[in-house]
């Protein structure tokens, strides 16, 4: 079978298996999401059965899925939804980054880890998994203050965590003794990405506002919301700034600019789910299960301060924001997935200070494996509680 044959026959088997998956969590209490990646796993790194030319499609597909997930999450930033739930969804957000980012670091710092290692660990901790959260809302077809407030902390999460990682990584620079000039270089590189990306986005999506709408829906819509999609996406990846972010700036422009705001999300909607499940399968195909055996007790250690940081995090910002007692419990287990930004941020470490690359890449990478696998379970877990979730959706 030639290379064309294998890559469309690999797709559509991916697809129907991500089919099966659909209709397993209807009748298990276990997310989809986790199951995609399940059967990616079992398929991948467990029989072995996924084609080599597998690990070169991964990025395209995760980045075009992505792409979505961003448009459809700046989405949710309306005039209407951020006068409603806008104050919470900053300051939690803002308290979750902090409190993840200082509770690993100190906490790290105690176990006796190298200053380097609990910085950069420090600065990674915070970055989460919009497509897995974002899917376990829609399947879960949970709608209501404590749900906006969710995609819109998803949605803002990383640009803070860029931030915050930039500034750290400076940090070890400084701490490791490279202070010259490569301090100034790692923040000024976090700036352009951040501000270029929202730059890039407004440049995109003013225009695209003022145009959407005067097509009728259906076929042309669809095609003028994709290829908007991707010339935001395409331009931020040539650019070298967050595509991420500037598909939710775009998304966040439309929405709030546009005439008839909503055909562009809605036909992006209905093209997204099969991209989402080649995601999720690949992810689970490319994970390296065992790295987990390489974790130890610094990984368990960051897995725990993670986790406990973004708990506490997200009730202290709900409590000083004031948002419901819901809110203030169940945000910081909703927000647990952590997935593909984290081991970029991990990539832009380990070439940064190579001496630390063969501790720090499999510690991320293993602990990426348990949040990606556990993480939409919790979410799942916490969106019920909060009763804004439908059971019968989900399982």
């Amino acid at each position: 079978m030639d290379n064309l044959g294998l890559i469309i026959t690999t797709l559509g088997a991916l697809l129907l298996v991500g089919l099966v998956g659909d209709l397993a969590s209807r009748r298990l209490p276990v997310p989809r999401v986790t199951l995609l990646i399940v059967f990616g796993v079992v398929i991948g790194p467990i029989l072995g059965a996924m084609p080599e030319q597998a690990e070169d499609w991964y990025p395209f597909v995760s980045d075009l899925a992505l792409l979505m997930v961003g448009f459809l999450l700046g989405g949710k930033l309306s005039r209407k939804t951020l006068r409603e739930v806008g104050r919470h969804v900053v300051v939690i957000s803002l308290f979750e980054v902090a409190g993840v980012c200082l509770c690993v670091l100190f906490g790290l710092l105690a176990a006796g880890v190298k200053v380097e290692i609990a910085l950069l660990l420090a600065g990674i901790a915070p970055a989460s998994a919009p497509a897995a959260v974002t899917n376990v809302v829609q399947e879960l077809k949970a709608r209501g203050r404590y749900t906006d407030t969710l995609l819109g902390i998803v949605a803002i999460d990383d640009a803070w965590g860029l931030i915050v990682f930039s500034v750290l990584l400076a940090s070890v620079q400084v701490v490791a003794g490279g202070a010259d000039g490569g301090a100034v270089e790692a923040l000024l590189r976090g700036g352009r990405e951040l501000g270029g990306a929202i730059l890039l986005g407004l440049v995109v999506g003013v225009p695209a506002a003022l145009l959407t709408g005067r097509l009728q829906p259906g076929e042309p819509t669809q095609a003028e919301a994709l290829g908007v999609v991707l010339l935001a996406g395409g331009a931020a990846i040539w650019l070298e700034v967050s595509f991420l972010l500037t598909a939710m700036v775009v998304g966040a422009t439309i929405v709030n600019l546009a005439r008839h705001h909503d055909r562009p999300f809605v036909e992006i909607e209905n093209i997204e789910w099969p991209f989402m499940v080649l995601f999720f399968i690949l992810a689970g195909a490319s994970l390296h299960v065992e790295q987990l055996m390489h974790v130890g007790l610094i990984g368990v250690a960051y897995i725990f301060l993670r986790a406990v940081g973004l708990v506490l995090g997200a009730f202290a910002g709900g409590s000083v924001s004031g948002a419901e007692p819901r809110v203030r419990r169940w945000m910081g287990l909703a927000i647990m997935p952590q997935a593909g930004v984290a081991l970029g941020m991990a990539l832009v470490a380990g070439n940064s200070f190579p001496e630390l690359r063969d501790t720090l890449l499999p510690l991320v990478i293993g602990s990426t494996v348990v949040f990606e696998l556990l993480g939409p379970a919790l979410t799942r877990m916490a969106i019920l509680r909060a009763g804004e979730g439908r059971r019968e959706s989900g399982g």
